[in-house]
């Protein structure tokens, strides 16, 4: 077994500087932490450059490493120094960007749709736009739940948070690796893409005038989520074919975003596919 790299090793330092966007950004490059995410990326091609492992969790998780075209062997202070993680797994992959155009979420031929469904069902039907969603955890949880509800598409727009924070990776739990996703700096250009390419949009508003189990969820929609504080400006929310309230029972003020996301895209999940087969 070859020696593990040290805290000092030039290649770990490299590394280490991927904990910032602007080099993230310039390289393509980011750090994957964790065996769901290393998991998820290797199983997308020429996703992984390189997986930092300890001598301990090398051997834990051989199988998961198996397809790894290059294992290197680090001492635990260097893994650590790699993983934003309380307490780290012992596993990080160097990985290439893969966001995508927003073209290849609504429909154009990308590999992670092709291995998600059949080629019968390949047309997406349910996307997620998240407009300047700030918060990593939110973020990574929304792409997260998208992902469990069968959306085949995400979009970050506006000025959200980087896709590739390490917080917005864990808090996916392997799904950015699972979906493609887009990132489109103009929220209006991307609310107006999805409607040309024949989405119905929903704003989810508390202040919606259409009520979520009264909608009719059953076509090609697109859900446009806002901010954690202020929610949807009105003016981008107007460009959206309705706007969309879920109804509070009890003394709530409202929801939080993750959970307003999760409820809004099962009514979609559950009008889109009535019957399942168990």
């Amino acid at each position: 077994m070859s020696i593990p790299l040290t805290v000092g090793n030039a290649r770990v330092k490299e590394a280490r500087k991927l904990s910032r966007r602007s080099v993230r950004t310039e390289r393509r490059l980011f750090l994957a932490d964790g065996p769901k995410a290393v998991e998820g990326a290797l199983a997308v091609p020429d996703c992984v450059v390189e997986v930092f492992a300890t001598p301990a969790a090398s051997e834990t998780y051989a199988d998961l490493l198996a397809p790894a075209r290059l294992v290197t062997l680090v001492d635990d202070r260097a893994l650590a120094s790699l993983s934003d993680a309380v307490s780290p797994a012992g596993v990080v992959a160097l990985c290439r960007h893969l966001d995508v155009p927003v073209s290849t979420v609504l429909g154009d031929s990308s590999p992670l749709l092709e291995q998600r469904a059949p080629a019968s069902e390949s047309k997406p039907r349910l996307l997620v736009i998240c407009a300047d969603v700030r918060d990593p955890g939110n973020a990574g949880t929304v792409i997260r739940t998208a992902d469990a509800a069968g959306a085949t598409g995400v979009v970050l727009a506006g000025h959200s948070v980087d896709l590739y924070n390490p917080k917005t990776v864990r808090a996916s739990v392997g799904s950015v690796f699972h979906l493609p996703i887009a990132l489109e700096p103009d929220a209006a250009a991307a609310v107006a893409t999805a409607r040309a390419a024949g989405f119905t949009v929903l704003a989810a508003d508390g202040a919606g005038d259409v009520d979520l189990f009264g909608a009719d969820l059953t076509g090609p929609t697109a859900w446009l989520f806002g901010n954690e504080a202020w929610g949807l400006p009105d003016e981008l929310a107007a460009l959206a074919d309705h706007r969309v309230s879920i109804p509070i029972h009890g003394r709530a003020e409202s929801l939080n975003l993750s959970t307003a996301a999760a409820v809004c895209l099962y009514a979609s999940a559950r009008a889109q596919h009535p019957t399942v087969e168990r």
